[in-house]
């Protein structure tokens, strides 16, 4: 079941030229990952793909609009507590303020912050903030995930909490489009990948394929490591 599709959409920006006639579609139970040099229109994509920016050409959701979420990779917290942090997204999910309490204590024992809630956010390492951004995103129960370059300022460690993380919101019936500069991520999380440069597609398949000879042109030598800039 197709969740979101694109066709033919460009984004402008001034004189940028940041999306050029991209035409995707988003279906249930995958995880979607976007590759590509800085400036490619991996974040330009998500954003339009969220419905964020305005563009030339079609977005459509089949059906009723799924519950969506977006998660940036230096995620804006509240000068609040972890708690209410999460209360906050709960709030502006449209949760029932009865379910607050489950809702929030659910969420932090799903990202292993159980115990902090009373911390002030602000004050967590980079990897448990990048958890309560993805608990904050997790609580409201989406059916699609947006995430842009969510481990790309993490150490190891923090990375492979993340990625633990999005391999298990996958397993559970979450679709999700990432944004990435890690092509070993990518191997090991997506069913798909895209590969965009200069604001277009050029390259749009399944993991296996992607990484195992399929690729041609530019794509391919993005893949090597052989582009320069």
């Amino acid at each position: 079941m197709t969740l979101v599709a694109l066709y033919d959409v460009s984004v402008r920006f001034g004189a940028v030229q940041a999306l050029r006639g991209a035409s995707l579609r988003v279906e249930r139970g995958e995880f979607v990952v976007l590759v590509g040099a800085n400036g490619s229109g991996k974040t330009t994509l998500l954003r339009v793909l969220h419905g964020l920016l305005a563009h030339h050409g079609r977005r459509e959701q089949p059906g009723a609009a799924p519950r969506q979420a977006m998660v940036f990779q230096r995620p804006f917290l509240m000068r609040l507590s972890v708690l209410n942090n999460l209360r906050l997204a709960l709030w502006l999910g449209g949760v029932p303020s009865t379910a607050w309490a489950e809702r929030s204590a659910a969420a932090l024992r799903r990202v292993g912050l159980q115990g902090l809630q009373q911390r002030p956010a602000r004050a967590l390492s980079g990897g448990q903030q990048q958890r309560l951004a993805l608990a904050r995103a997790w609580a409201v129960w989406p059916q699609l995930l947006f995430l842009d370059e969510p481990t790309s300022s993490l150490d190891p460690t923090a990375k492979r909490e993340v990625e633990a993380l999005l391999a298990g919101f996958a397993a559970e019936g979450m679709t999700l489009v990432m944004s990435t500069h890690n092509l070993g991520q990518a191997r090991r999380l997506a069913t798909r990948v895209v590969y965009l440069e200069d604001g277009e597609i050029h390259a749009d398949l399944p993991v296996g394929e992607f990484f195992n000879g399929r690729l041609q042109g530019r794509a391919r030598q993005f893949l090597k490591g052989e582009l320069t800039w």
